[in-house]
């Protein structure tokens, strides 16, 4: 193994061993896929993937409350500022859902987007959320009906052939003004799914990692037309620049892989790589 589990991760290296084949040979099947057959595939994976791995971190953290109100708390402090009690939220990748149910107690509806029942499926929902399955890169909503999109470590999964049309359905959906506020790991100090512990570069579900620099750009290229990063932590963030970052990332890809990795982990990088953006429409 490349590193030690984290504090968060208390399973055996026999359990992460498990994981990180089933993931995978999931993964594998996504990345050599059509776009057509990807449509389908989706759902069908990661529903697999809970199925055969019932030690992964999503499910066993959605049997703790403490674990839970610990993700949730501040991602709410990151969004409230982006809140009306009027505003319509698009969570993209809501996963256990709880982030989902507490935003609707800020806004008027809350909409939760993705691809699996197995780790959404909750006893009970508030009757201004609703939760859309869909096929990982169509966003079935209405044109202009949503003010604020969130996703939180969901770009990373989608085929990099995907992450287009998903873009381009977001910001669809967004009202004139709305804003898409995106979370993903940086590719600079990764991989950061389950195979960080076994290898240099993403080989499971994180079937493409970004740096600030891709995702800007691709940003722009759907219409989005004001973009800019955050800095900070635990929910406490300001806004910055991008060009900081970008020099950064530029410095950083200089180095070789191995090197980069650790010197990229290291918390004053990590501040500044940390690939979280606010694109406005």
């Amino acid at each position: 193994m490349l590193l030690k589990p984290r504090e968060y991760d208390h399973r055996t290296p026999a359990e992460l061993g498990e994981h990180y084949r089933v993931e995978k040979e999931l993964a594998s099947r996504l990345r050599t896929a059509t776009g057509e057959q990807r449509r389908s595939m989706y759902r069908a994976v990661y529903d697999e993937l809970y199925q055969l791995v019932p030690h992964h971190p999503q499910l066993t953290r959605k049997s703790s409350a403490d674990l839970t109100q610990e993700a949730v708390i501040p991602q709410i402090r990151l969004l409230r500022q982006y809140l009306r009690p009027d505003c319509t939220v698009l969570e993209i990748g809501p996963g256990d859902c709880a982030l989902s149910v507490a935003l609707a107690q800020e806004a008027r509806q809350v909409y939760g987007l993705d691809v699996s029942e197995e780790i959404t499926h909750r006893n009970s929902l508030p009757s201004n959320f609703k939760l859309i399955l869909s096929d990982g890169t169509s966003v079935p909503l209405p044109a202009g009906s949503v003010d604020v999109a969130y996703s939180n470590q969901l770009m990373e999964h989608l085929h990099p052939d995907d992450a287009l049309e998903q873009l381009q359905g977001i910001w669809r959906t967004l009202r004139p003004g709305g804003v898409y506020i995106c979370i993903t790991p940086s590719r600079l100090n990764g991989p950061h799914d389950v195979s960080r512990f076994f290898d240099l570069v993403a080989t499971g579900f994180h079937l493409k990692e970004y740096t600030v620099g891709e995702l800007n750009r691709l940003f722009r290229k759907v219409g989005f037309r004001k973009v800019h990063s955050l800095l900070g932590r635990k929910g406490t963030f300001v806004p910055v620049p991008l060009a900081p970052v970008l020099a950064l990332e530029a410095a950083l890809s200089l180095i070789p892989a191995k090197p980069r990795r650790s010197l990229a982990l290291t918390l004053p990088c990590r501040a500044f790589l940390g690939v979280r953006l606010v694109a406005t429409k």
